[in-house]
């Protein structure tokens, strides 16, 4: 798995319903692959900012190029980047729990 794919599965709870496209289970709305780009589209990555609040991160930036949720900082070369690094930080070394999902 990618790195969009392990922050679409493990922190959005999406679920893989072809081989291009996700199923929001929470909305009920199917995401083209294509369609989900969180580290060049910030509106993309600030679903993931939404999400993880939700969960009880609590979000910091330096708004341009550092991202924070709790002790997960992660950078990039814009805003969009260090928000999608620091998701991945936590889906890759933290277990989510299934009532997060």
């Amino acid at each position: 798995m990618n790195k969009i794919e392990i922050i679409a599965r493990r922190i959005l709870g999406w679920k893989l319903n072809r081989w291009d496209r996700w199923f929001d289970y929470e909305t009920g709305v199917f995401i083209p692959v294509s369609e989900f780009q969180p580290e060049q589209n910030l509106d993309h990555a600030m679903r993931i900012v939404d999400r993880l609040e939700k969960l009880g991160f609590t979000y910091s930036t330096n708004g341009v190029s550092m991202a924070c949720f709790n002790d997960f900082c992660e950078t990039g070369d814009t805003l969009a980047e260090a928000i999608t690094n620091a998701a991945y930080s936590i889906a890759d070394t933290s277990t989510v729990p299934e009532e997060w999902l």
